[in-house]
């Protein structure tokens, strides 16, 4: 804090207190003039009700003047009167340093019992299940979804289903979340022409088992040769590089003829990044534990 603003911050407590404290104090002198019967004169009501005088309660005055002392002794101790530390040397800081310290002391019995159990039979672990949801939604949700059905538009892929673009075994998926990921499919739009895009495009749709345009299919596999050297010759896909299977049902762009066109046209660049300088080992553990307990 800045000098001038710890004066501006000290000067507004002490004059604060002290209007107060001149308050209270010249409260319990000044005389009000009143009326032989005791009142002020002040009616309501048509002169039902009438202004009384009458002196604070004794308790009262001495819980008021308790606090004064008790908000003196605060700012002696405790930071707060402009950058005075405090006679104790408590800090916010310290105290969330310290409760986060006790927190991580107590969870390692439980951190040690969780990263000993594999995933799917932690799954059916409520408490692990929900401390896996949790961190899944502050980490991860924001681009696959709430419920880990993924984001077309962001290239997100779901979680939850059996279709996994690097492999799906708990020490890929920990290694995707770790490490992250940046699978990229090259335009082939100039490559291929307006023609050989469409034809390579029902290709694929035919690979699928999708409604397509069977002469343009038979004209596009043997364009299709330029993408079998990631998808391989069968369409089938190579995880060790990322590249989806191209025969099943499961899009992340989007299977329709339009979205494959564009994909062979433009290409694309799907990033995942990298957790491990967030999330430690038992966080991805829970995180996969919680995806495990959604694709059963």
């Amino acid at each position: 804090m800045s000098t001038f603003w710890s004066i501006w911050i000290m000067a507004l407590a002490v004059t604060n207190m002290g209007i107060t404290l001149f308050l209270f104090l010249w409260g319990q002198r000044v005389e009000i003039p009143v009326l032989p019967d005791g009142t002020t004169g002040h009616v309501w009501a048509h002169g039902v009700l009438r202004e009384s005088v009458r002196k604070l309660p004794r308790w009262w005055v001495w819980m008021s003047a308790s606090m004064f002392a008790i908000g003196v002794v605060y700012l002696a101790l405790y930071p707060g009167f402009g950058s005075h530390k405090g006679l104790l040397g408590w800090t916010s800081h310290g105290e969330l340093a310290r409760d986060v310290a006790n927190n991580r002391a107590t969870a390692r019995g439980f951190d040690a019992y969780y990263l000993s159990v594999a995933p799917a039979e932690l799954a059916s672990n409520p408490a692990a299940v929900q401390l896996g949801e949790r961190i899944f939604i502050d980490n991860c949700a924001a681009c696959h979804g709430r419920h880990a059905q993924g984001n077309k538009l962001l290239g997100a892929p779901n979680l939850i289903d059996a279709d996994w673009l690097y492999g799906g075994d708990d020490a890929t998926v920990k290694t995707s979340i770790l490490n992250g990921r940046h699978g990229t499919m090259p335009p082939l739009g100039e490559a291929l022409g307006e023609a050989g895009v469409g034809n390579v495009a029902n290709y694929v749709l035919g690979l699928s088992g999708a409604a397509h345009d069977a002469q343009a299919a038979a004209a596009g596999q043997p364009m299709f040769a330029l993408c079998a050297a990631c998808h391989g010759p069968d369409g089938k896909g190579n995880p060790a590089l990322g590249a989806p299977n191209l025969t099943d049902t499961v899009w992340l762009y989007g299977g329709d003829l339009a979205a494959i066109k564009q994909t062979i046209v433009a290409g694309r660049s799907g990033v995942m990044p990298a957790w491990q300088s967030r999330l430690q080992a038992v966080d991805v553990h829970l995180v996969l534990t919680w995806m495990r307990a959604q694709s059963d």
